[in-house]
């Protein structure tokens, strides 16, 4: 029987707002069951538990039924944004809480998810961030992570964006936005970065709750990295920018993240005219490029010091050492992509027409009823 919106299963839960918690996922089933064994509280929490399904190879819906959780599926792949839609169109709570299959959640996650919405009515969502203690040990795996959690805890408190790895938005005002735009981002991206630009656009309330953490269980290696941060967040990202004329002062890109890529990009520059000054091709002499860059180098220390100073302190000064290389080879690559990203909009490759009423709009996207595919 699914819970009633009036009626949830301890008594002394009866006038708290009903919650649906929404797990979108592909494959990965062994992090999926870890997923939902850190959310067996659900009952207790006055809670409904929905996964969605997005057309995976394995068998979830047996996955679902040992966690008694309600269980959809997408009739073909549709990516996380089309999933959670999918699972909002059936979810019955008043809030939703979106959670990716490959974290767990604490005890008190849902706790707090509900106390910070009983204390502020006017606010529609808020997120939370990765814990400080990955489930992975490798290097790429640490660093990704742990970056993570500290651009997060650094942020300011009073968002203009949204995560999904562990977010919650009301119903209401989820339907009222539109939801996650499955038609422009049919693969894991931005949609939740999106969404959130047009919950603030409308001057809905976010907020980041730095108390609400999730332990991420991915393992992350250079090639994965290097193509989720160019491919599936600085592109994207670049686009969104460039179509909506916002970029936010916030997380990745705060001002210490902006002042930080122009100095790598310095960087780069002032390695290339130290290398042809070598060659005798330049007026600058070989120490004015050295200093220079060193310079450069030493601001950029600066500026980020104390991330540096947490990667040192959460795996020791060897890994802080490889950890700002991989900063500074971060904020190149993102960097670059960026331009390139400016660069093919400016000037695109194909004569592809402007975007018409027909194409899906970044902060205008179809309703979201019509949009959702019927469950199978």
């Amino acid at each position: 029987m699914l819970p009633d919106k009036t009626q949830n299963t301890a008594p002394h839960l009866r006038l708290l707002p009903l919650i649906s918690v929404i797990v979108p996922v592909h494959n990965r089933l062994s992090e999926l069951e870890e997923c939902l064994d850190s959310l067996h509280c659900w009952r207790t929490e006055g809670c409904e538990l929905i996964l969605v399904d997005d057309h995976s190879t394995g068998d979830v819906r047996e996955i679902a039924d040992r966690h008694g959780a309600r269980y959809f599926r997408t009739p073909r792949r549709e990516g996380p944004a089309g999933a959670r839609n999918l699972g909002v169109h059936h979810a019955i709570g008043e809030i939703l809480v979106f959670v990716d299959a490959d974290v767990v959640l604490s005890p008190n996650t849902l706790s707090i998810i509900r106390g910070e919405f009983d204390r502020s009515p006017g606010l529609a969502g808020l997120f939370g961030s990765y814990d400080d203690e990955p489930r992975c040990a490798g290097f790429f795996s640490s660093f990704k992570n742990l970056f993570h959690h500290h651009t997060h805890q650094a942020a300011r408190p009073e968002a203009v964006t949204f995560w999904s790895g562990c977010g919650a938005i009301r119903k209401s005002v989820f339907e009222t936005v539109g939801g996650f735009n499955a038609a422009r981002y049919p693969v894991a991206s931005i949609e939740d970065i999106e969404l959130g630009l047009r919950l603030r656009q409308q001057g809905q309330e976010l907020r980041l709750v730095k108390s609400l953490q999730v332990k991420h269980l991915k393992e992350w290696t250079l090639t994965s990295l290097m193509r989720t941060d160019i491919f599936q967040r600085a592109i994207p990202w670049t686009k969104l920018i460039l179509r909506t004329g916002y970029i936010p002062r916030d997380l990745n890109l705060a001002w210490a993240s902006r002042v930080s890529a122009a100095l790598v990009a310095a960087m780069a520059l002032l390695a290339v005219g130290l290398f042809v000054d070598l060659l005798g091709f330049l007026k600058w002499s070989s120490k004015d490029f050295a200093v220079a860059l060193l310079i450069a180098a030493a601001i950029l220390l600066v500026v980020n010091a104390g991330l540096y100073r947490f990667f040192r302190r959460k795996r020791g000064a060897r890994f802080a050492i490889a950890a700002i290389a991989a900063h500074w080879a971060y904020l190149f690559y993102s960097g670059t992509a960026f331009l390139f990203a400016c660069v093919a909009e400016v000037f695109p490759v194909s004569s592809r027409p402007p975007c018409t009423e027909s194409e899906p709009s970044d902060l205008v996207p179809t309703r979201l009823d019509e949009r959702q595919t019927p469950p199978l």
